[in-house]
Formats: structure tokens, C-alpha cells, sequence
């Protein structure tokens, strides 16, 4: 019986030694998880994503500008409209934009630059979280530089294609019959690069937090969009994966600027087709309460 105890504990040292030994891999499991489904999604662009930090500007604090405390306030100016002419201007509006398509084939004929100045302008009238209006709207006309700009997207999009975006990406992609090759990027007479500012800066040179960044320029994505088919242009709303830094040194954008959109803009050419594609009925986009 003496003889057995050394080995007992012999047994159970070694039994307790497996099972922390166990606990320790499966917390190292864990733990690796969220690394494991980020690395299955390497199509993710850093530079697509909202990074208003509050939590920076608690920390460094000195080096960020306080907001204005008073603005003041005007009288708002309205116009009402008659109840059959809202609902004829609302089917209208409906209509024109219901003809919106993203047309891939763009001809190199010229677009009147006050065309682009106006568009701009209507896409800056967009809400933004604090009125910060945290965009930049990069006009390029000038055929050398866009075509660098399409060799630094197409070397970036093959490479998309064949590794980054998986198979389900592509697939779905097949039936709008796009790959790498972007000729519209030569041939489209101006191409809007669009650009988020993480943060802003103040007259004295301090930073200025700009609060949904992503958000605001989204929407003044869309409304830009509903300007260019109200003006009679076309364009396709393309996401130039990981190109943004890149496209930014290019461009000589500050390191505060993130490209979020590139929006080739002309009048479709001749031979221009598009998929036929449905809309979804209102009862499958609105609920009502």
C-alpha cells in the first residue's frame, strides 16, 4: 500500500497537468476565433470602415478642437405644396430616378464642367453628424492621371478577384458580366473620387472630431447619384478594394482622407447595355405601423 501512493500521485500530478494543459488550448481556441473569421474575410478594406473614435479624443484631448457652443438660429423657409402636386412631383421624382442604372459603358464625350460644379454642390447640401460635412469631392479630367488611377485599380482588382473576394463574391458578380478590366476609367470624361474625413481640422490647427463620418458621406453619395441622373449623366458606383492608399498618395490627399467611392461620370455610349434587372415592389422595402 506504501508502495502505491507515490505512484497515485505520480497519476494525479500528471492528471491535473493534462487537464490545465487542455483549459489553456481551448482558451487559446477561443481567442484565435475572431482572428480566424477576420482572416476568411480578407476582402475587408480598413479604409472602408467608420472610425470615429471618441474614445481618442478623451485621451488627447489637447490636441482636439472644442465644437462651437453658439450658432444663431434663422427663421426656416418653407414652401408648401398643394396635396396633388406633392403627389405629382413625388411620382416624378420616382420615375426619373426609377431610370437610374449603372452603366459601365461611358463615352468620351465631354461634360460641361458647370454640369460637375453643380452636381458637387447638390451632394454638399447632404446632413452630416455635427454639420461637420466631413467630405472631399476629387474631380479628375486629366487622361494621364486617370489612366494611373486605373492601373493602380485593375492590379488591385485581379488580385480581388482571384484571391480576396472568394468564390460566392464572384459568383454573384458573374450575371452583371464585370471583372478587373475598368475601361470606363479611361474613357469616362471625369472620374469623382469621393473621400471620408475621419477628422477635421481648425483654424488654430487642432484636430475636429467628425462624428459619423461614413454615415454623412453615404448619404451625400446618394443624393450626388440622384443629381448626376437629374442632369442626364450616368455613372457606376464602384468601391476601388483596397486601393484607397494608394489612390490617396496619388491624389496628394492628407492621411485624414479615406476613399470611400469612385464614381466614373459621362453620357453612356452607343453600345452601352445593362443587365434587366427588377426592383424590389414597395410591400417587399416598406412596413407600415
Amino acid at each position: 500500500m506504501l508502495f502505491l501512493t507515490p505512484v497515485l500521485v505520480a497519476v494525479v500530478c500528471m492528471l491535473i497537468v493534462w487537464i490545465f494543459k487542455s483549459a489553456d488550448r481551448s482558451i487559446k481556441r477561443k481567442n484565435g476565433e475572431p482572428r480566424a473569421r477576420a482572416e476568411a474575410r480578407p476582402w475587408v478594406d480598413e479604409d472602408l470602415k467608420d472610425n470615429t473614435d471618441l474614445h481618442q479624443v478623451e485621451e488627447d484631448a489637447d490636441e482636439w478642437q472644442e465644437s462651437e457652443e453658439h450658432v444663431e438660429h434663422i427663421t426656416f423657409s418653407h414652401i408648401q405644396y398643394p396635396e396633388k402636386e406633392m403627389v405629382k412631383r413625388s411620382q416624378d421624382f420616382y420615375q426619373l430616378l426609377n431610370k437610374r442604372r449603372s452603366v459601365r459603358f461611358i463615352s468620351d464625350k465631354q461634360v460641361p464642367m458647370e454640369v460637375i460644379d453643380n452636381v458637387i454642390k447638390t451632394a454638399g447640401t447632404a446632413p452630416s453628424g455635427a454639420h461637420t460635412e466631413p467630405w472631399t469631392f476629387v474631380v479628375v479630367k486629366d487622361s494621364d492621371m486617370k489612366h494611373k488611377i486605373r492601373e493602380i485599380i485593375e492590379e488591385e482588382e485581379e488580385i480581388n478577384y482571384i484571391k480576396r473576394m472568394g468564390h460566392r463574391w464572384v459568383t454573384d458578380l458573374k450575371k452583371l458580366r464585370t471583372n478587373w478590366i475598368k475601361e470606363y476609367l479611361d474613357t469616362a470624361p471625369v472620374l469623382i473620387l469621393i473621400f471620408k474625413q475621419v477628422y477635421g481640422f481648425a483654424a488654430n490647427g487642432k484636430r475636429k472630431v467628425h462624428y459619423y463620418n461614413e454615415i454623412s458621406v453615404a448619404i451625400s453619395c446618394g443624393i450626388l447619384l440622384a443629381a448626376l441622373q437629374n442632369a442626364g449623366l450616368v455613372t457606376v458606383t464602384t468601391t476601388p478594394l483596397n486601393c484607397g492608399p494608394r489612390l490617396r498618395v496619388l491624389l496628394s490627399r492628407p492621411k485624414n482622407e479615406k476613399l470611400l467611392m469612385l464614381l466614373p461620370v459621362g453620357y453612356p455610349s452607343k453600345e452601352a447595355t445593362v443587365p434587366d434587372l427588377k426592383r424590389k415592389p414597395l410591400d417587399q422595402i416598406m412596413v407600415t405601423v
